[in-house]
């Protein structure tokens, strides 16, 4: 059949297949597409194929989340197929993503991330405690530090440049380094210089390995901590947070992150009420008599 699922996706796969980033997300969401859309001339697809899909994803247990993310690779790869190869197919797809609970959302305190670097750095790795202080005042992803190279890190001009192949939406962001993020710096300056001269790594092992994975040791000194329910990623959320709590506006925080748009980061607006007091102060001015 011209038009099967299995030749959208193989078509789709290869033209795609130089993005690394996103082939593993489509990879997985094609098995499981292929499951239910096996064998289907795509030309003759409609919305209640698209719902039969989901009912059958939710009844496996699936999030909406993951469901939306299959729905959307699905849709990528038709709406790609009528762009690039002229196609003759239908999109169903619009306007079909399940609605999302609002998402989780954890930071610590001054206090909390005072105790957790602590506990980090006594012992448990060599690198974990400025992981985590670059992290609080960064806001970077852990894949952006963990394959962060020398040669992007400006200490001195207080900056570090992540290339489109290194962030999550595929577009250059300069990192501002404050004192603490250089102070985490010049600890992996010192380490390379005493074990690694020659690696790349900001974060290496003393043979100059990569670090690839902290996940083990973070643990355990959350728990030393005495923190629970806390992620790595949390990290993230909580050099946000900190900064929407100190009157950062979103826009700038948006840039920070390297969110596409405002709309991902304004899920730390509620931390900034004194901003709509503030507003509706403007008002306490005396009427005009």
């Amino acid at each position: 059949m011209e038009y099967a699922f299995e030749h959208l996706f193989s078509e789709y796969l290869d033209a795609v297949r130089g993005d690394l980033k996103s082939i593993k997300r489509i990879e997985c969401a094609e098995v499981a597409l292929h499951r239910h859309f096996a064998g289907r001339d795509m030309t003759t697809l409609r919305r209640l194929d698209i719902s039969s899909y989901i009912q059958s994803r939710r009844k496996v247990g699936r999030a909406n989340g993951t469901i939306n993310r299959e729905i959307d690779i699905l849709s990528a790869a038709i709406n790609y197929a009528i762009k690039h190869w002229e196609w003759p197919l239908p999109n169903p797809t619009r306007n079909m993503s399940l609605k999302m609970p609002e998402g989780r959302l954890r930071w610590l305190t001054r206090d909390e991330a005072q105790r957790l670097v602590m506990c980090a750095e006594a012992g448990l790795n060599h690198c974990l405690g400025s992981f985590i202080n670059l992290a609080l005042n960064t806001g970077m992803r852990l894949n952006e530090m963990l394959g962060l190279e020398w040669h992007r890190v400006d200490i001195e001009q207080r900056r570090i440049q992540l290339d489109g192949q290194h962030t999550k939406s595929g577009k250059r962001r300069f990192i501002p380094l404050n004192r603490h993020a250089q102070d985490a710096l010049r600890e992996r300056q010192a380490f390379r210089m005493e074990h690694c001269p020659r690696s790349r790594w900001v974060f290496a092992w003393p043979d100059g390995r990569r670090v690839t994975r902290l996940y083990e040791q973070f643990q355990t000194a959350k728990k030393r901590a005495g923190i629970d329910d806390f992620r790595i990623h949390d990290l993230r959320h909580t050099f946000a947070s900190w900064l929407v709590s100190s009157g950062v506006p979103l826009t700038e925080v948006r840039d920070l992150l390297g969110h596409a748009s405002v709309r991902e980061t304004e899920r730390y607006a509620h931390l900034a009420p004194n901003r709509l007091r503030e507003a509706v102060e403007q008002l306490e001015l005396p009427l005009a008599a």
